[in-house]
């Protein structure tokens, strides 16, 4: 099994800034692609970035130019920067992580870390 670690969600005002991480550990054999995913009230979850394991990014069009996903393969961990951020990027942010051992692939997800971004 693979356990996810998320921190840094909270509060700030609009134009702040924020940083998750998030931590993988246990059995892990390889990572491939690392992400995070954000679900508003009322709203169903949504991919906001990720990065495979050769380091190519993609965004949710309503971050590109504000968030920046990276990851530490030593440390399996995955950052997302939030700059400029919004009262419509009020969310609770999740952590995914698809591993892959021969052919079969796995989906871990953290338990979520709330961010608030007040106007």
């Amino acid at each position: 099994q693979v356990q996810l670690v998320e921190s840094g969600g909270g509060s700030v005002q609009t134009g702040g800034s924020l940083r998750l991480s998030c931590a993988a550990s246990g059995r892990i054999f390889s990572i491939d692609t690392m992400a995070w995913y954000r679900q508003a009230p009322g709203k169903e979850r949504e991919l906001v970035a990720a990065v495979t394991s050769g380091g190519s990014t993609n965004y949710a069009d309503p971050v590109k130019g504000r968030f920046t996903i990276s990851r530490d393969n030593a440390k399996n961990t995955v950052y997302l920067q939030m700059y400029s951020l919004k009262p419509e990027d009020t969310a609770v942010y999740y952590c995914n992580v698809r591993t892959r051992r021969a052919l079969v692939t796995s989906d871990y997800w953290g338990q979520g870390t709330q961010v608030t971004v007040s106007s």
